[in-house]
């Protein structure tokens, strides 16, 4: 199993997920610099957050256009799983990789707390050995994790299954009160049809969302163990989603 990290200026996370990734394949990841227009063949790309570029003219906006990136559409079309965590996400929406946009939290506050989300689906790869409607419970630190996208495009989403989590009470109600960021239909992560992108919306933690986890990263990622049959992946990918989780989840209002 080998995975590449792609490292922008101003990424925070990428280390986290190095470290993670490095315990659980046995092996180094590779570290994929912005300016890289190839690398070597991997299964699977991790986008890691941060604030790449300063978040100029909008987040992740001029990342979008790196050479690496260019690299990374053209592998993702092809099939390969991608992985966006918060700053991630937000390059995955301006590449058109995944559909919709993140704005500004409602509030226009930087939110820095745990939340609750639902698993949308288990039927992925990336959410393999979850079931549908478990609340998990993930930490957020983001101030662009508003997700938004037209009726249409929802509506086209939801029938595809492309929502992959949802915010929501510990007890997996979907309200308004348990939406940290005004994400409309309290969306907090995401994938493309064929589910082989994902982010987890803007969260923070990382060890490697989407951003920001810990054990809830542990969990994701024993999808890599059923799926692609590397069970030590599984358990190093695990650490590295929780901390991306936390960079990775949409989050918002306020704290």
């Amino acid at each position: 199993m080998k995975a590449a990290i792609v490292v922008f200026p101003g990424s925070n996370c990428d280390r986290d997920i190095q470290v993670a990734l490095r315990q659980s394949m046995q092996g180094a990841p590779i570290m994929v610099w912005h300016k890289d227009a190839d690398f070597d063949k991997v299964d699977l790309i991790v986008l890691p957050g941060g604030f790449s570029y300063g978040d100029y003219l909008r987040c992740g906006a001029m990342a979008a256009h790196s050479p690496a990136m260019t690299e990374v559409v053209r592998r993702a079309k092809a099939g390969v799983p991608v992985l966006g965590i918060c700053n991630g996400f937000q390059m995955l929406t301006e590449t058109g990789l995944l559909p919709g946009a993140l704005l500004r939290n409602a509030r226009l506050k930087f939110v820095c707390r745990d939340v609750h989300i639902r698993v949308e689906t288990s039927q992925t790869l990336f959410t393999s050995r979850y079931q549908a409607g478990a609340a998990l419970r993930v930490p957020i630190a983001h101030h662009d994790g508003n997700y938004t996208a037209g009726a249409d495009q929802l509506e086209r989403m939801e029938a595809r299954g492309q929502i992959a989590f949802r915010y929501c009470e510990a007890d997996g109600a979907v309200t308004e009160a348990a939406n940290p960021n005004g994400a409309t239909r309290n969306v907090a992560g995401v994938y493309n049809e064929a589910k082989t992108y994902a982010v987890l919306g803007t969260g923070m933690a990382v060890v490697v969302w989407f951003g920001g986890f810990v054990v809830i990263g542990g969990v994701l990622f024993q999808m890599w163990q059923t799926e692609i049959g590397h069970a030590s992946f599984a358990d190093a990918f695990i650490l590295a989603a929780a901390g991306a989780l936390v960079l990775l989840i949409v989050s918002g209002p306020d704290a």
